[in-house]
């Protein structure tokens, strides 16, 4: 089974220049760890156990990177989307700080693998904007920029006149600059962490679906994990399969609320078209109720993105709708043809903070609500390091022994229609 069978191929997938040899797996092997799910989450856990001299044997039922962490804006951002204060109301202040403290660092950790391991995968250090959609969103800046810097982020309140030059727009109202954060290549990225980790010595195999779980309570190696052409006796067990998960015989996936972003790029722009826009190559987000995402690559290409799916009916009014978006934004390229067009699924939690369920020698990690790439490499490392040392203590976030999460097809019913109904009105006001 696939789980991008009926997705289109990304951007991402189409430039990407990093590969990975991973055969599917062949009958029965032993690992102390067992990793099921090929994204950042998983690669990021196979490849620091690995370094601390594991047995490591991960399975991905598609090809590494094939679900969100090779559909996604590619923005490497610190800290979650929710800002501190919040955070910490949600965990407790020790907990909040401890978690914002270790996703502050998370790009850092990003960019030290991927020039540790030379994974080509566009790094781009410069920084991210967000932009305020209107003259009301500065306010959501300016309380996000003080709850920042109380707690020693190096961010940068800028002005309106400023950003605009930056971003090569009139319709962004103000930004907040973090130095911390950056842009790649998300697809290479997690192609890469797989090829980093087979040259550490893990035994990755795609194409390997789990079929069944089952842990037997007895002897070194309890979990048992199957698939159609082999078996995984193993130690500790980490799921990370987030927002793509498949049916196993004997593990139940943890709720989430799964939500769609879409994506358009352009073609590279000619020099005349692109010196204007982005030219410090910031990756940029707004404040819009339905949020939207614009960055460059590092042909030229301008990728512009929202909330909402490709896969109904509303995707001819998303795409109208990112269309005018573009010519909005960016006068000089309203003429410019998208060549690539993609979506992909976020896990969303309730309180849009990621969870990690206790399994007994094993952790679930999931609900990244929209920021993979920082919280996934950090998230995937630190499981990693916990089950192998037996220290639970450094873990991003304290673990769960059971997670609920009520109407939780209702809620993405919710924010799915809700993006529709933003495009379709602007649609119709456009006429």
């Amino acid at each position: 089974m696939s789980i991008t069978a009926d997705l289109p191929q990304t951007l991402w997938h189409q430039t990407a220049q990093e590969t990975v040899q991973a055969p599917p797996l062949l009958g029965e092997v032993e690992a102390d760890l067992v990793i099921i799910g090929g994204g950042y989450t998983g690669c990021s856990a196979a490849l620091r156990a690995a370094e601390l001299g594991a047995e490591v044997c991960l399975l991905e039922a598609d090809t590494f990177g094939a679900g969100g962490s090779g559909r996604n804006v590619g923005l490497v951002n610190a800290g979650l989307w929710l800002p501190p204060k919040q955070i910490d109301a949600l965990l407790g202040q020790k907990d909040g700080a401890h978690l914002s403290q270790t996703l502050a660092a998370a790009p850092s950790v990003v960019f030290d693998i991927i020039s540790a391991h030379q994974i080509n995968c566009e790094p781009t250090h410069n920084g991210t904007l967000h932009c305020a959609h209107a003259p009301s969103g500065l306010q959501d800046l300016q309380m996000r920029h003080a709850q920042l810097t109380a707690i020693g982020a190096p961010v940068a309140l800028i002005s309106a006149e400023e950003a605009r030059e930056r971003v090569g727009s009139d319709q962004v109202h103000g930004a907040l600059f973090d130095p911390r954060a950056g842009t790649i290549q998300p697809y290479a990225y997690a192609v890469g962490l797989a090829r980093a980790a087979v040259a550490q010595g893990a035994k990755l195999h795609a194409k390997s679906a789990a079929t069944e779980i089952s842990h037997n309570g007895q002897g070194p190696r309890g979990w048992l994990v199957k698939t159609a052409t082999g078996a995984v006796r193993a130690r500790h067990l980490i799921m990370a399969t987030n927002a793509y998960p498949l049916p196993i015989k004997g593990y139940a996936a943890p709720a989430t609320i799964p939500v769609s972003y879409f994506q358009a790029a352009t073609a590279p722009l000619p020099d005349h078209l692109g010196d204007q826009i982005l030219s410090g190559s910031e990756g940029c987000w707004d404040t819009g109720l339905v949020m939207s995402s614009w960055r460059r690559d590092r042909a030229g290409r301008l990728i512009i993105g929202a909330m909402g799916a490709l896969s109904h009916v509303g995707s001819t009014v998303h795409i109208n709708w990112l269309r005018r978006k573009l010519g909005q934004m960016f006068p000089s390229l309203a003429d410019q043809p998208f060549e690539a067009q993609w979506a992909g699924r976020i896990a969303m939690t309730s309180e849009h903070i990621p969870k990690i369920l206790d399994l007994g020698q094993g952790y679930a990690c999931f609900g990244y609500s929209g920021r993979g790439i920082g919280p996934g490499t950090v998230f995937g490392r630190q499981m990693a390091e916990a089950l192998l040392s037996g220290d639970r203590t450094a873990l991003p976030v304290p673990v769960s022994r059971d997670h609920s999460l009520p109407f939780a097809r209702l809620r993405s019913t919710y924010y799915e229609t809700g993006a529709t109904l933003v495009h379709l009105l602007a649609d119709r006001g456009a006429r």
